[in-house]
């Protein structure tokens, strides 16, 4: 067992404490060490994860579209979709957009899910599109 654990359990056994204290700051620390342990947990693939989704358009005309959205964007969006009216959520799903399936779905595992995401699009007109994670 370790020190501050020990220390608790010694306080309460002193009678400096009662057994609902000693439990709470049992749960305190445990919780702690819980995020200390996620904290410095290495991602599954070994690699970070992506910052951003990046969208790359060429067109045979000259122009030039580059877009970099933060991932961290994306995930806020993500939560501020359950805030949407229900007709508005109802307009976008008609349109093939399903907000609620999003909304139950982590955060985390959609950024990890975009990482092996890469659209290339080639027109014959000569324009290209790329969308990315980084």
């Amino acid at each position: 067992m370790n020190n501050p654990r020990m220390k608790i359990l010694e306080m309460l056994a002193e009678g400096k404490i009662d057994a609902d204290e000693a439990s709470a700051l049992l749960e305190k620390i445990n919780s702690s060490e819980k995020e200390a342990e996620r904290a410095v947990e290495p991602e599954p693939s070994g690699r970070k994860p992506p910052r951003y989704l990046r969208i790359v358009v060429d067109s045979a005309d000259g122009d030039k579209v580059n877009v970099k959205v933060p991932m961290s964007l994306i995930k806020t969006g993500i939560k501020l979709s359950a805030l949407m009216p229900e007709d508005a959520a109802d307009a976008v799903k008609d349109h093939g957009i399903d907000l609620g399936a999003l909304r139950d779905l982590p955060a985390d595992e959609l950024v990890e899910a975009l990482r092996e995401l890469e659209v290339d699009v080639d027109s014959a007109d000569g324009d290209t599109v790329r969308v990315f994670t980084e």
